[in-house]
């Protein structure tokens, strides 16, 4: 449903994403630019370390967690961005071959009375990996566009 806006979203609503899967060369190429830790950078530091071995920057996992739930095209109509984010956890290390899929459910709704153009939609957010272990959890405020003419 591409011309989804706030006033379709209802408390309870629960959307999933197709899958995107991680590289080892992606987790370094984006470690190396944004995240330099040895655990996301040096593999052998990384084998030495707690996680036995390369994983992806918790930035990284969210940047592509919202790729992909953007790409479900659940809120590409009327999205007016976020104010911010609540609660993330980061619960489990994500390694390379990876394919992170997202699934999200409307906590709650609320028209703004300032901006009657738009309403504010909290979802709560799980990330998981191909085996269905939740790797990351975070709830987002979002701003969305009203339905013209509502």
């Amino acid at each position: 449903m591409s011309d989804r806006y706030f006033d379709d979203f209802k408390v309870g609503d629960r959307f999933a994403s197709g899958g995107i899967t991680i590289t080892e060369s992606q987790i370094l190429d984006f470690a190396l630019r944004f995240d330099p830790q040895p655990f996301h950078v040096d593999k052998q530091a990384a084998a030495d370390g707690p996680y036995g071995g390369i994983i992806a920057s918790g930035f990284q996992t969210m940047s592509l967690a919202f790729r992909a739930f953007y790409d479900a095209d659940i809120i590409k109509q009327c999205s007016l961005g976020s104010p911010g984010f609540d609660e993330l956890r980061w619960l489990k290390p994500v390694r390379p071959g990876d394919t992170l899929r997202v699934e999200a459910v409307v906590k709650s709704t609320r028209a703004s009375k300032s901006q009657p153009d738009r309403g504010i939609l909290h979802m709560v957010y799980e990330v998981k990996i191909q085996t269905g272990e939740v790797v990351m959890t975070y709830t987002v405020i979002h701003m969305m566009r009203r339905r013209p003419g509502e």
